[in-house]
């Protein structure tokens, strides 16, 4: 028969001492004599107890709010960047809704908070936090990489959302651009497009590690049936002489873009979509128009953030880990749109199409597979 794991009530009948007796002489706390708590201690290593972190984490929320209602919170904190792009906005707000949302499900409070400018002075933050009884933070994704290394993280615990930070360094959920553009790109060839081109701004593709345009080279290099690649435009001005230049240097079908004005700019070039061109957004969200794209999922990202955050809550476990850090790729979803051709029959045009790739031979010498 198998036999329960040891709880304090059963060690506290087991040596004939109450149960607030073993419990303080288990966590230091309260007068309990010397000899008594050696005993304690002992008699818990030779049964095997060991605490249940989540009643701890329960207990510590209690004491520090004196027995009112347990309703601990979390902090969800946006920078303050003076040239982030107004389209991420939108996306932001999507993000701090699904963290909102999730967290009021599993009973937690959000606290927002804005860190510099006009909001919280960054000196001041690591007080701010601590005044508020707030030791995990959610940080909202930043148009450069976010320095929060002047909070104490032997007492805080965070996790980001978006690609890399370093200072220091955390768990990040973000969207797998890498995937999405690949999705994006066997949308696009299914609906008879050859000659796809890219643009996207150099600090939004380094931002992500170079994903999209990785992905895109990769794609264009592995179809033989693509019409010759179309050199990426990586404008760090995105103006409309030289997109017109490029598109007309270069005759892309269709255009796969994070900048919306891009659209406008084809037809400046005399391009008539989606009848001789087609349009695609790689953040569907930031265009005002219905047009083809893909969903990042922003709310996903927020929601995983906070269930991230709660599956660590335990009060000993508190700053970055030395372990490799932890990142979860959302994958995007494929909206469709008027941009492309095709799309007015909404059944085909949300059908889902299967990422499927040029295979290998494995019977093909390494030096044909190559």
């Amino acid at each position: 028969m198998v036999q329960s794991p040891p709880t304090l009530r059963s060690l506290a009948r087991s040596l004939g001492l109450s149960h607030a007796t073993v419990s303080a002489a288990l966590n230091g706390r309260g007068r309990v004599r010397a000899d008594t708590a050696r005993c304690v201690h002992a008699a818990a290593k030779a049964a095997g107890y060991h605490p249940n972190p989540l009643t701890s984490a329960v207990m510590s929320e209690v004491r520090r709010s004196r027995g009112s209602m347990v309703r601990a919170i979390i902090a969800v904190v946006d920078t303050t960047e003076s040239d982030r792009p107004r389209e991420m906005a939108g996306y932001i707000a999507e993000v701090m809704r699904g963290a909102e949302e999730r967290g009021s499900a599993l009973g937690f409070k959000i606290d927002p908070l804005v860190l510099g400018g006009r909001g919280v002075p960054r000196l001041r933050f690591d007080s701010v936090l601590r005044a508020r009884g707030i030791r995990r933070v959610i940080l909202l994704p930043a148009w450069h990489e976010p320095d929060v290394s002047y909070l104490d993280w032997g007492y805080f615990q965070g996790v980001y959302t978006d690609y890399v930070v370093e200072q220091p360094a955390l768990p990040s959920i973000h969207p797998d651009h890498y995937r999405g553009m690949m999705l994006a790109l066997q949308h696009l060839r299914a609906l008879g497009y050859r000659r796809p081109g890219l643009f996207v701004g150099p600090h939004q593709n380094e931002r992500i590690q170079y994903r999209w345009e990785a992905a895109f080279l990769a794609f264009v290099a592995n179809f033989g049936d693509l019409a010759g690649a179309v050199p990426c435009l990586k404008s760090a001005t995105a103006n409309r002489g030289e997109f017109v230049q490029w598109f007309r240097e270069y005759g892309p079908d269709v255009v796969v873009a994070h900048h919306p004005e891009a659209l406008e700019w084809m037809t400046a070039a005399g391009a008539s979509v989606p009848e001789t061109h087609g349009f695609l957004s790689l953040d569907q969200l930031g265009c005002s128009f219905p047009c083809a794209g893909l969903d990042l999922r922003p709310s996903r990202i927020g929601a995983l953030a906070l269930e991230h955050i709660t599956a660590q809550w335990h009060p000993q476990e508190s700053g970055p880990s030395a372990e490799a850090v932890s990142t979860v790729s959302v994958m995007p979803r494929w909206v469709a749109g008027p941009t492309l051709r095709g799309m007015e029959r909404t059944e085909a045009a949300t059908a889902p199409i299967p990422l499927t790739f040029p295979r290998f031979s494995a019977r093909a010498p390494l030096s044909q597979a190559g």
